[in-house]
């Protein structure tokens, strides 16, 4: 059984993000904010209503947007363990776990740990 230690899964998004870990914090925040489904959707749109867990709500919105890793990395650097909702494609307990295998990846940029 994988736990936050040992999950396989999480070990490889922290290693993904390692491409972006010198990327300057505010050039992330425009790339997500230029870039971001969540943010360049019509906010007359409403996520399909058969999300049932935080995990399949963040699977829905999140799904096809170019810049999942730049918005995951982001929320990483800036929000940390206080971090809440939904961010690249994972919702905040999966994030808080993620961030463990984050922070043992090494320095980033400025405003990451």
């Amino acid at each position: 059984m994988s736990t936050p230690f040992n999950d396989p899964r999480l070990i490889g998004i922290a290693w993904r993000l390692d491409r972006l870990r010198w990327v300057p914090t505010d050039l992330l925040a425009e790339i997500v904010g230029r870039d971001g489904s969540c943010l360049t959707s019509d906010p007359h749109d409403e996520p399909p209503a058969e999300a049932r867990t935080d995990r399949e709500f963040a699977a829905l919105l999140c799904a096809g947007c170019p810049v999942q890793d730049e918005c995951l990395e982001l929320d990483l650097r800036t929000a940390g363990e206080d971090t809440a909702g939904v961010f690249g494609v994972l919702p905040d307990d999966d994030r808080r776990d993620l961030l463990m295998h984050w922070r043992q990846r090494g320095e980033r940029a400025e405003g990451g740990d």
